[in-house]
């Protein structure tokens, strides 16, 4: 008969998900005895959650990696960067979403109750360690992503977007289980660092190893939506109200690199010579396909659809580096595109009033005459989209670029530059579109103050940081240190 010790848990590792869990619960029943007119409360509320929660990651920031519930939870630098990056975004992507929703009816607590369990679902797989919170907190996030993209239920394209999402969504899901099911099937262990370790002995049989790796793989581009598994990412980003696109297409990407690292980096980085022939295919299919596509959209929610699968391929680069400063760079580079995005997608909901979406790139004609300072923002995003300097987006690529080279992979970087320039035509459309079009739109831009503050700050950030770009490239490097 054997003895098996339990050990208590360090709860307090986990505060900021135990926070956040018992307070979602809280703003959902709260929600129930609030009026629909003061429906803005639970917003308020669900902001002031996720705030909260930022705060408790900050205050217990880590100075080294420990485990916690059996190895199954990672406390470490880099989730704690991570999660207050993707904090912060979801907390923007909901300040901008009221105007939004209230003009179509959408305003309700389920929204903000979904967004909730959503960021909790990405705290859960930045900070897994093991296969099981991998996909606990991967099916809490894609779920509740389903639902939010299905919210307006009298929009047939809405409900077209939401059935694409699910259905390509839960094909993903079962390669990546079916992967890891394999993995635990050669090692015996659901725990990433004892999968790790049985990998690199070197003791299984490579056949079912490489079986496992492919099906891994493919499910994780195909959640963050690289070519050729990107097919779900424009019809879901158009479909999708905007305040919903605004969500999907910031934070999710935080918590999608994360996922990335863990199961590649933590789990298989032994293999690494053998996931990065694979990464560097995927990449540059991305770029090309994001880039090119991208040219000929109308839509501009479409066109940014296709600039995410594109810097999709840019975020590939540093981590098929396979150097702590590749991983840095492409930490830098999903915090930094997260930013961008949500800024982006929230100027067509500055655009967007009752009966209108504005997500036509006509719609940005004449901006500056509206109004100066805002297309003076949209000025910014789209510069650092394209990788244009001063902005952030600028060293963002500047870095990836370099750890490519460093690994003697000239030649990828070489194409990555050139997709790059291509990539940069649709961009400058834009600017084009505001600073030299004569205004087909003459409608007041009708949005509360709270947004114009959020918005100004996004822009100011993207410019902030490209000007003064040390801070969060040093944090992002030594937590790889």
């Amino acid at each position: 008969m054997t003895d098996t010790a339990f050990t208590i848990p360090a709860f307090m590792l986990a505060l900021p998900e135990i926070w956040l869990l018992t307070a979602a619960c809280a703003v959902l029943l709260a929600d129930l005895f609030i009026p629909d007119a003061r429906r803005a409360l639970t917003l308020w509320l669900s902001v002031a959650v996720i705030l909260v929660t930022a705060g408790l990651v900050v205050i217990g920031f880590p100075d080294a990696s420990t485990t916690t519930f059996e190895g199954m939870f990672i406390h470490d630098p880099m989730s704690a960067v991570l999660k207050v990056g993707m904090l912060v975004i979801a907390a923007f992507a909901l300040l901008c979403s009221r105007a939004y929703l209230a003009d179509r009816g959408l305003l309700k607590g389920e929204y903000f109750t979904l967004a909730l369990f959503s960021v909790l679902g990405m705290m859960v797989m930045i900070s897994a360690g093991s296969f099981l919170t991998v996909y606990l907190g991967l099916e809490l996030l894609s779920l509740s992503l389903y639902a939010m993209v299905a919210l307006d239920r009298d929009s047939p394209i809405a409900a077209e977007a939401a059935m694409k999402y699910f259905v390509l969504g839960a094909i993903a899901s079962g390669l990546l289980l079916y992967g890891m099911s394999l993995l635990y099937g050669v090692t015996g262990s659901l725990d990433l660092a004892t999968v790790s370790a049985a990998v690199a002995d070197g003791q299984i049989a490579r056949a079912p190893l490489m079986l496992a790796l492919a099906f891994v793989v493919v499910g994780l581009t195909f959640k963050l939506g690289a070519v050729p598994f990107h097919m779900w990412v424009p019809d879901v980003y158009h479909g999708a109200p905007t305040s919903v696109t605004l969500f999907i297409g910031s934070a999710p990407k935080i918590a999608a690199f994360a996922l990335l690292m863990r199961m590649l980096v933590d789990g298989l980085e032994s293999l690494h010579a053998d996931w990065q022939q694979l990464l560097i295919i995927l990449s540059v299919l991305s770029l090309a396909i994001g880039n090119i596509v991208a040219i000929a959209q109308t839509n501009i929610k479409r066109m940014l659809a296709y600039s995410t699968i594109s810097h999709v391929g840019f975020l590939l680069l540093g981590v098929l580096a396979g150097t702590a400063a590749g991983y840095s760079a492409s930490m830098f580079y999903a915090l930094v595109y997260a930013l961008m995005a949500a800024g982006g997608f929230a100027m067509v909901l500055l655009l967007s009033r009752q009966g209108f979406e504005g997500d036509r790139l006509d719609d940005f004609r004449g901006l500056n005459e509206r109004s100066p300072w805002f297309a003076f923002v949209m000025l910014i995003l789209m510069a650092s989209m394209a990788g244009l300097p001063p902005t952030v987006g600028f060293f963002a690529k500047v870095e990836v670029l370099a750890a490519v080279v460093d690994v003697e992979l000239v030649w990828l970087a070489v194409v990555a530059v050139a997709f790059s320039i291509v990539g940069a035509y649709y961009y400058l459309r834009v600017i084009k579109l505001m600073y030299f079009d004569q205004a087909e739109d003459t409608h007041a831009l009708a949005v509360g103050p709270e947004f114009k503050v959020a918005l100004s700050a996004n822009g100011l950030a993207v410019l902030g940081l490209g000007l003064f770009p040390g801070l969060l490239l040093g944090l992002c490097a030594a937590v790889f240190l």
